[in-house]
């Protein structure tokens, strides 16, 4: 039995982080459906942007939407419903078996909306609105001024990816938007069940750490705060406010490890696979990853409730000079900028695209 097979059994979802149109019209993403257990994937500027510079397989619709005079943000949200509305569709036998625990695609709004909590809420309105797929989640990510729009969306009956959580404090107040959302329903008479999933990025603080620690700490930071954040998670989920709204149907924001591809090459390549196991979580992976996972991997014990050696860890690296909640900090900072440029790059693409287009035809 494969590796991917064996940790969905262990109830950790496996998404995969990455898709291109090549992937759908293939059959590549239904293969790791059939034979990798992947149940959900994950979206991002980035990936679109490397999906469509690094292809033709978007010229045919690039034209298209071109001549009928779309440009910029318009096209790409096109192309990218396009996509995801597609995978949502090969995603939907599993979202329908889990009853919307599982089976999820995920569409972020504009990167350059990050510190604009009322741009957030109407994007994610109107996408969510133009997919028309119960199962695609509206990424938002969890800055200050994410976290009331994630609360207003949430309210709204929106399902919400919380994006570029670094911290056990982000996280925190990420989940407590979720929950305040959830019981502003309960109190209005509304269903309840709004499904959201709360995504911490956990490579990233190893890579920016790196310079700054011996090398007896390299690739130690990402797994000790997550295992920090997970602590938390399963303290809020046995909280007595948790409780109280299970009585009305609730279902909990489940966690999700992202950027667990492997940074350090002399790292195992599974590092934060095998680190993370979980059950009710999600570990979102890029492809390589996932092929290694099940090529060669293996599945170890799941994470302890009580955060095992998470804070003895991280003292090490505070006594190391490392700040971690100045570190937390930085890393969203610069997440949602990376995303602006990706963002940006991806529109300059699109652009460089259709006017050669328009030239060759």
């Amino acid at each position: 039995m494969k590796a991917t097979q064996l940790l969905h059994q262990a109830g950790q979802s496996i998404w995969l982080d990455n898709i291109t149109r090549a992937l759908l019209t293939s059959g590549g993403l239904k293969r790791y459906i059939d034979e990798f257990s992947v149940t959900g994937l994950t979206s991002n500027p980035s990936i679109f942007d490397q999906a469509i510079k690094n292809s033709h397989d978007y010229d045919a619709a690039i034209r298209e939407k071109t001549a009928a005079r779309k440009e910029g943000e318009a096209l790409f949200f096109e192309l990218a419903l396009e996509d995801l509305t597609r995978a949502a569709d090969l995603f939907r036998p599993a979202h329908d078996r889990t009853n919307g625990v599982d089976g999820w695609v995920s569409l972020e709004v504009s990167p350059k909306l990050a510190y604009d909590t009322a741009a957030s809420i109407a994007a994610a309105r109107q996408l969510s609105a133009r997919a028309a797929r119960p199962n695609l989640f509206i990424k938002i990510p969890g800055t200050r001024e994410g976290v009331p729009a994630i609360e207003e969306a949430i309210f709204a009956g929106l399902p919400i990816n919380v994006t570029l959580l670094f911290s056990r404090e982000q996280y925190r107040a990420a989940a407590e938007a979720y929950i305040r959302g959830i019981e502003r329903r309960v109190a209005a008479g509304l269903n309840p069940h709004v499904a959201s999933v709360a995504s911490v990025f956990v490579s990233r603080w190893d890579v920016a750490a790196a310079k700054q620690v011996p090398p007896a700490l390299h690739g130690r930071l990402g797994i000790a705060m997550a295992k920090r954040i997970y602590k938390a998670y399963r303290e809020l989920l046995a909280s007595d406010r948790w409780l109280r709204l299970l009585n009305f149907g609730v279902r909990s924001q489940r966690l999700l490890w992202a950027s667990t591809g492997t940074k350090d090459p002399k790292a195992s390549d599974l590092l934060y696979v095998k680190s993370l196991a979980a059950p009710h979580t999600v570990n979102t992976m890029p492809e390589n990853t996932l092929h290694a996972l099940a090529d060669h991997g293996e599945v170890g014990a799941m994470l302890p409730h009580d955060g095992g050696d998470a804070e003895p860890v991280l003292a090490e690296f505070a006594r190391a000079g490392v700040d971690l909640d100045a570190l937390a900090e930085q890393l969203q900072r610069e997440g949602a900028a990376g995303f602006v440029k990706s963002w940006d790059d991806l529109l300059a693409c699109l652009v460089d695209k259709s006017a050669a287009l328009k030239k060759a035809s």
